[in-house]
């Protein structure tokens, strides 16, 4: 690194401290988000250096996190995307690749999931022609269960597609082997649970394929960002074909004859030799991230144990502090796992003497941020309305999500002090049976 490089990323550390200096918690005039990116004077400078290089594009911290990131969850591959949709996106799109053979997926074939939660972990399955089978949830855990999926396979199911709740892993060891047992593929959506373990394994680790995101609110950030995750080498291949525009060739950007055939090769009905940087096996997409996100995200990977940690840590204390609060129901861990939480879920009971809407409202008026449960059950919204699906027993508590369910921050961001005012407000509003006898 030149002189002038090391002082100008000096000034880079220097400029971070003196914009962010911290400033005293004030109940009710600081703002308590629910979710967001912790970011230090290590950070900054990944990302400036990256910016003084020059690497604009996919390139060697793309690859580096990519090799990285892998070895830290304990697959054989990782290959980064530009946000954790469009991960959710190639995971499924690959399942359907011709290189699969009898096993790929094809229009019509059906895909166990959940009704209630992020519209990403579905839409790729509607976008891809399948038919996406929803089964209900627990109200405890958030996550659906090996009865309910078990009930949900019928004759022309081909995989299961299911997502760890805010961080909260399903029972994803026993849904792995009924995969295996009917021969179906399992898609593990991680984006909510880089961290967490089930059996004392990584979730992210279990499934044919697994995805994750990078996104400012998620356990780690790029701002943007994604992964798909697998150790199966075929569909490795697959998904980096579809993420670089479904090209047949796999040199890396700025390589032009990694297997030395480059013009020797005969593809399709194409003249023999056609450059084979110019072949194409599937119908891709462009859907890469940038050397710069992959900088800011190796220095984020250093942080991981520590934002697991704090998650873990604001998590117990907030449910320590609201046990036996009247009129809501708490979150717990699905047994046999360590959750690395990515929020605090609280639903309404049926005999409470106030709505989600009035407690929503007297903590947003606190300054302390909520979420609802993403979007509850989606079958009940506009963008489904034509959608071809099915749904295998009630959906009853997918609309108790929907009407009673929201959740909490808590992420490394928050500190004790604001965990506890979070917890007190929460507290004083449902012992006093709603708004007015809290304030």
């Amino acid at each position: 690194m030149s002189d002038r490089k090391e002082k100008l990323l000096a000034d880079v550390a220097k400029y971070h401290a003196d914009v962010n200096t911290s400033r005293p918690f004030v109940p009710g005039h600081t703002e308590i988000w629910p979710s967001g990116a912790v970011l230090d004077a290590s950070d900054r400078t990944a990302l400036v250096e990256a910016a003084l290089d020059m690497r604009i594009a996919h390139g060697r911290s793309a690859r580096e996190f990519e090799s990285v990131f892998a070895r830290r969850i304990g697959v054989r591959k990782a290959l980064l995307t530009n946000s954790g949709s469009s991960a959710n996106l190639l995971a499924i799109t690959a399942l359907t690749s011709p290189l699969l053979g009898k096993r790929r997926l094809r229009p019509g074939d059906e895909v166990v999931t959940v009704a209630a939660g992020f519209p990403t972990t579905v839409n790729p399955l509607v976008q891809n022609g399948l038919v996406p089978v929803f089964v209900d949830v627990d109200l405890e855990t958030y996550n659906t269960t090996v009865e309910r999926v078990t009930s949900a396979i019928g004759p022309r199911t081909r995989a299961i597609a299911l997502a760890h709740t805010l961080g909260n892993p399903f029972p994803v060891s026993e849904i792995a082997a009924l995969a295996v047992e009917h021969g179906l593929f399992l898609l593990e959506d991680n984006c909510d649970a880089v961290g967490s373990l089930y059996d004392g394994r990584p979730t992210g680790t279990f499934g044919d394929v697994a995805t994750t995101s990078f996104y400012p609110a998620h356990h780690l950030t790029m701002g943007e960002g994604g992964c798909v995750l697998t150790s199966r080498p075929l569909l490795a291949k697959i998904v980096e074909s579809l993420r670089d525009w479904g090209r047949d060739c796999w040199c890396a950007p700025g390589a032009n004859n990694t297997c030395g055939k480059r013009f020797q090769q005969q593809k399709g009905t194409l003249p023999t030799g056609y450059d084979h940087k110019y072949v194409y096996s599937h119908v891709g997409f462009n859907l890469k991230a940038t050397d710069i996100q992959a900088a800011l995200g190796l220095s984020q990977l250093d942080k991981l144990d520590s934002f697991t940690a704090a998650r873990r840590d604001n998590w117990a204390r907030l449910r320590a502090a609201l046990e036996g609060t009247p009129y809501l129901l708490l979150p717990s861990a699905t047994p046999g796992s360590t959750p690395s939480w990515f929020g605090f879920a609280l639903t309404l009971t049926a005999d409470a003497p106030f709505s989600r809407w009035e407690l929503i409202q007297f903590l947003e008026e606190r300054k302390i941020g909520t979420r609802h449960l993403f979007a509850g059950n989606l079958t009940r919204h506009p963008a489904y309305r034509d959608v071809h699906y099915r749904v295998v027993g009630d959906l009853t508590n997918s609309d108790i999500i929907t009407e009673r369910s929201f959740w909490v921050g808590v992420y490394p961001g928050l500190n004790d002090e604001m965990i506890d005012y979070i917890a007190a407000s929460i507290r004083s509003f449902a012992e006093s049976g709603g708004r007015d006898g809290a304030r």
